[in-house]
């Protein structure tokens, strides 16, 4: 069964239309990431299915119950949805202990079942304790054992880690996704940071002009995007103008594998825009072979660098990005050369 199912979903306020006919099908026991930018309607969604709002038409369904499709509409309470805000929201007068219990009744409050989701979020032996006495990542897993308290058979995740500190988002990020996973939870994710949703998600939903653009794993997103916005939108894209020959993409970088479009866009021959990750150039200083170019600048990132070059090709205009591993000894100014291997998407050049 599937844990939630979006047809035709519409919602505007006053004259602005948010969404325009949505269509989405979550699975049991996953974790989808919506992503967009702002304005895209990702929060109107996630209140939709939480039942914080009314939709104008079309049905929403979770675990094969219609909850509201115009006509029928089941209230939050009764929808077993656990909602955490982009702000933990803790109250600040309450425990951690008392925090957590707080939807529960007097009777599952006497149980151990706030300790046993302190234990299971990591806090255990800090029930006493009150929110101004933990720090950011662990409020926000105050804020998630608060949600499961009431026993979901949903989570909804609104922005929940960028209130947090940028040293902290990625360790409380994994620690959330630990957690979630050892619960089974079926969750939703609001985010408009593409790392985060890259990095955690099972899916990833990707919303523009109020609809879904395209539904997929991290990994058939980011190599199979379905247009040439979504290309620019998710991840670093070098876009270069190539031809089509005989199924291979010629460009300014080198011969590509042109890779089979699972989207029924592929180009048969003639003009392309080919679509180079930059994990997939080559960059040299020994001034063989390749495209000529010059560094502008080199950001080291740790695990990784990317390198900036502006491009002395004519047919390939522009900066181009080029990621390596680890650091790179290449002062601004460098003479190189850039090549690329491997498979790429490609697309019609546009008109004019």
């Amino acid at each position: 069964m599937k844990a939630i199912t979006i047809a035709g979903l519409y919602k505007g306020f006053r004259d602005t239309p948010v969404l325009s006919g949505l269509d989405l099908v979550v699975e049991s026991r996953s974790l989808t990431a919506i992503l967009g930018p702002s304005g895209s309607g990702k929060t109107t969604l996630l209140r939709l299915i939480a039942g914080l709002e009314r939709s104008d038409r079309g049905q929403l369904s979770l675990a094969g119950e219609i909850v509201d499709d115009g006509r029928r509409f089941i209230r939050p309470e009764s929808r077993r949805v656990g909602y955490v805000p982009q702000e933990a929201s803790l109250f600040p007068h309450l425990t951690v202990d008392e925090n957590v219990g707080f939807g529960l009744s007097r009777r599952a409050r006497s149980t151990s079942r706030v300790g046993d989701l302190l234990q299971v979020v990591g806090l255990e032996g800090l029930g006493r304790r009150y929110p101004h006495e933990l720090s950011g990542g662990q409020q926000q897993r105050v804020a998630l054992a608060r949600a499961l308290a009431i026993d979901p058979q949903l989570l909804l995740l609104d922005e929940p880690f960028s209130a947090l500190d940028p040293s902290l988002r990625a360790s409380v990020r994994e620690e959330v996704r630990e957690i979630l996973a050892k619960t089974a939870i079926t969750t939703v994710l609001v985010t408009h940071d593409q790392e985060e949703a890259l990095s955690v998600a099972d899916e990833v939903a990707v919303l523009r002009q109020g609809v879904v653009a395209q539904l997929g794993s991290p990994h058939d997103l980011y190599r199979d995007p379905v247009d040439l916005d979504m290309a620019r939108f998710l991840g670093d894209a070098n876009l270069v103008d190539g031809q089509v020959e005989e199924g291979m993409l010629v460009t300014p970088l080198g011969t590509l594998s042109m890779r089979p479009s699972a989207l029924g866009q592929a180009v048969r021959s003639g003009s392309a825009v080919v679509l180079v990750r930059p994990e997939q150039i080559v960059i040299s200083s020994d001034g063989e072979g390749g495209a000529p170019g010059r560094v502008l600048h080199t950001e080291f990132h740790g695990h990784d660098s990317v390198i900036e070059v502006a491009s002395e090709t004519p047919l390939l205009a522009g900066i181009i990005r080029v990621r390596v591993q680890g650091p790179v000894d290449l002062e601004s100014d460098t003479r190189v050369t850039l090549s690329a291997s491997g498979e790429a998407p490609a697309w019609p050049k546009p008109a004019g």
